[in-house]
């Protein structure tokens, strides 16, 4: 019988499926209005840090003990947001959602060789489902290999390889509180955007220049990435890895529809191939913990 307990780890995953899944929208419209991927991402992270200032005197308490997976989960996780929106911005939402949504052969083979957890048959029909729907939905004859074709994609796919890589740590670094966890998500965001954005040059100027509406979607846009990121940390502390995947699959419901109705854009015969492929993997993927729980 469903329990709190167990029903708040699937609310946090699905509240950050639901808000990624529509969330590059505003960011578009921001950039549509002269603040570049770049400069949105930043704000918008900098507003959620602001909000999270409150754990500030705890997260120095716990600094001493952290350690080098904290470093590690604010790489993966500020690589994963920072690389999730620029590929948003600049390429065909769906492709890039089901390239970033090949995490799941990540998390399988991360899960295996940072947690241990053990990869049974369902761990290796992950593995060749999710490798056979990228090659399908990649492969064109006229331009060789079935590898993503421009930057988007490539932005796509290593930003679901950073946020498998943020999962997986995020469950082993069981030592660090949600606080510390999900403060990592927004300063490794910031951390990582700061770099693009001086040798982009006269970014952090324009600033200045921001309409007071468009500051109020960047405010609102920090303060939902501040509650979610909390929620989604929740979520993948408290259940396997593998089964959050399976869980963040309703982005792709969400992004399919508002990617239809806000811009237009359709799937060719062979994207619904590499999708329907891809989205068996990470339904097998939630099978992988299924003999362990019967045990």
């Amino acid at each position: 019988m469903p329990t709190k307990r167990n029903l708040y780890p699937v609310a946090g995953v699905l509240s950050g499926a639901l808000v990624w899944g529509i969330i590059w929208y505003p960011y578009r419209m921001l950039q549509d209005a002269g603040v570049s991927g770049a400069l949105a991402t930043f704000i918008t992270f900098f507003i959620a840090m602001l909000c999270g200032s409150t754990w500030l005197p705890r997260l120095w308490r716990e600094l001493p003990n952290l350690g080098w997976w904290a470093a590690l989960l604010l790489l993966s996780a500020g690589g994963a947001n920072f690389g999730y929106v620029l590929a948003m911005l600049h390429g065909d939402v769906m492709r890039v959602l089901l390239l970033f949504y090949l995490a799941p052969l990540w998390t399988v083979l991360l899960s295996y060789w940072l947690l241990g957890e053990r990869l049974n048959r369902y761990g290796y029909l992950v593995i060749a489902l999710s490798v056979l729907g990228a090659m399908v939905m990649l492969w064109d004859p006229h331009k060789g290999w079935p590898i993503p074709q421009d930057m988007s994609e490539w932005l796509g796919m290593a930003a679901g390889i950073c946020f498998a890589l943020s999962n997986v740590v995020s469950r082993r670094a069981a030592h660090m509180s949600m606080e510390a966890k999900s403060y990592s998500v927004w300063l490794g965001t910031v951390a990582l955007t700061l770099p693009l954005l001086w040798l982009q040059g006269g970014e952090l100027e324009k600033t200045l220049s921001i309409a007071w509406s468009d500051w109020l979607i960047l405010a609102i846009l920090g303060v939902v990435m501040c509650a979610v990121s909390y929620a989604v940390q929740y979520g993948v502390t408290h259940m396997p890895s593998n089964r959050a995947m399976l869980l963040f699959l309703s982005e792709l419901v969400v992004a399919a529809v508002t990617s239809y109705f806000l811009a237009g854009e359709e799937m060719a015969l062979r994207d619904w191939m590499g999708a329907a492929l891809i989205v068996s993997a990470s339904l097998f993927s939630g099978r992988i913990h299924a003999d362990e729980q019967r045990v």
